[in-house]
């Protein structure tokens, strides 16, 4: 795994960990853009499928809620960026 990979895979873990530290609902999936999915070749992050999302752009991903698939919570967006604060929203660059 290169740096920029691994630099990635931390950002998306402390999504995740930010999400079920904050919210009701687990984290039940994290959705990328098709390419990135293709581009980084991983299936699951912590358990969590990854799902191939077009309106999302590249370097951007959503960790998405179980509240979220039940309709009982409201969509939230996690974007995250290795390196600031778990407390904060955070946006990730996914690396060429």
């Amino acid at each position: 795994m290169s740096s920029s990979e691994a630099q990635n895979l931390e950002a998306i873990v402390k999504a995740i960990e930010q999400h079920d530290q904050t919210c009701e609902y687990p984290a039940v999936a994290v959705a990328m853009n098709p390419y990135e999915v293709e581009r980084l070749g991983w299936d699951t992050i912590k358990g969590l499928p990854i799902r191939p999302d077009p309106e999302l752009g590249t370097g951007r991903f959503n960790v998405i809620c179980a509240g979220d698939e039940t309709g009982d919570s409201e969509e939230e967006t996690v974007e995250a960026v290795a390196g600031q604060e778990q407390r904060e929203p955070m946006v990730v660059p996914l690396s060429s």
